[in-house]
């Protein structure tokens, strides 16, 4: 059941939920807790999919905030409430109201938000893209138990990291901490099989994936050793090593798909890392809704800790460019040499 409400109130949303929940025969809410998607029209049909899907295994009102501040000042100085209301198969296993906020209402959300939250149940605030700075000071981010961000949507997804150790508080989370859970599994049931004293470790995956980071700095706090950062062509992390006397232990995925766990004195074994839906990870995180303290530790260490190796030199005999004359190539160290004894 799909209903539009234009220049509405959320006394009206309200009313009308309850409407639709009775014409569809269901009495009862059934839902355990409130999701509130803060996104923009180029974002929101990919993160209702991807919530609407997460909801079958937790039954949730989802409200999707949509703001639309107006390019004019006329527009901006208006204010109007459009919802789109979506009950019954359209909306998962539970409700999906769409609000889109024109004009100064955009400032004051958390004022339309806050009447349509499920009583006495959890609140859990999803920004898929452009997340504040400060989560937990965002006047809806304020409400929730749970804040989760996306780092890899970020402009400098790396550096984001750091802006999400100083900001953070408990209940704050990333879907590029969500992704590494199967890494973490695999890694810590490889020491449980085959106690030892791990020496270093070697990550490897993408320059800008800021998975890969966190899998490190996670390497780093809880083994206290040195962590080294191997760039690759990814797809995402490609390969985890730990050094060891008995040699290394490797977890390596260069697909995607599938990884080759292998640990000294044991057989190789193939286990499942597929890379994970949008869906997947939010369904994830909404099973619990306690502070995360791994994650806490973990992103607080720090990106400076991992030790960044330098890129593989280019093999001899093969010029750096297409179509490179190689006399010239030859003569380059003796003209840099001959540049630097001038500038001295």
């Amino acid at each position: 059941m799909k209903i539009d409400l234009t220049n509405t109130t959320s006394s009206k949303i309200n009313n009308a939920l309850m409407d639709a929940r009775r014409a569809s025969g269901a009495t009862a809410a059934g839902m355990v807790l409130t999701l509130v998607i803060v996104t923009d029209e180029g974002s929101a049909y990919d993160a209702l999919r991807a919530a609407n899907d997460a909801s079958r295994e937790h039954p949730s009102r989802i409200l999707a905030v949509v703001k639309r501040a107006g390019r004019s000042p006329r527009a901006r100085a208006g204010t109007r409430l459009d919802a789109e209301i979506l009950v019954g198969s359209d909306a998962g296993s539970g409700e999906t109201v769409v609000l889109r906020m024109h004009g100064e209402l955009v400032s004051h959300a958390q004022s339309v938000v806050l009447p349509l939250l499920l009583p006495d149940a959890p609140v859990v605030v999803w920004w898929p893209e452009n997340a504040p700075l400060h989560a937990a000071q965002d006047p809806l981010g304020a409400i929730a138990q749970r804040r989760i961000t996306d780092a890899v949507t970020a402009e400098s997804p790396v550096e984001q990291l750091a802006v999400r150790a100083e900001s953070y508080n408990p209940g704050d989370t990333d879907l590029a901490w969500t992704r590494i859970t199967g890494w973490r599994s695999m890694l810590a049931a490889a020491l449980d099989q085959r106690p030892t004293k791990v020496t270093s470790a070697v990550v490897e995956g993408e320059s800008y994936n800021p998975s890969v980071e966190l899998l490190g700095l996670w390497l780093h706090d809880r083994l206290k050793v040195p962590v080294e950062r191997v760039v690759t062509d990814g797809p995402g992390i490609t390969a985890v090593r730990m050094r060891t006397k008995d040699g290394d232990i490797v977890l390596d995925r260069p697909d995607g798909l599938m990884g080759t766990l292998s640990i000294p004195g044991a057989p190789d074994r193939i286990v499942a890392l597929k890379r994970r839906e949008t869906a997947e990870l939010i369904a994830e995180e909404l099973r619990r809704l306690d502070p995360d303290d791994i994650y806490a530790a973990a992103v607080r260490t720090g990106v400076s800790k991992l030790v960044e190796r330098a890129a593989a030199p280019a093999p001899a005999g093969i010029p750096d460019e297409v179509g490179a004359d190689p006399q010239e190539q030859a003569e380059e160290p003796k003209k840099t040499a001959n540049r630097k004894r001038t500038k001295a």
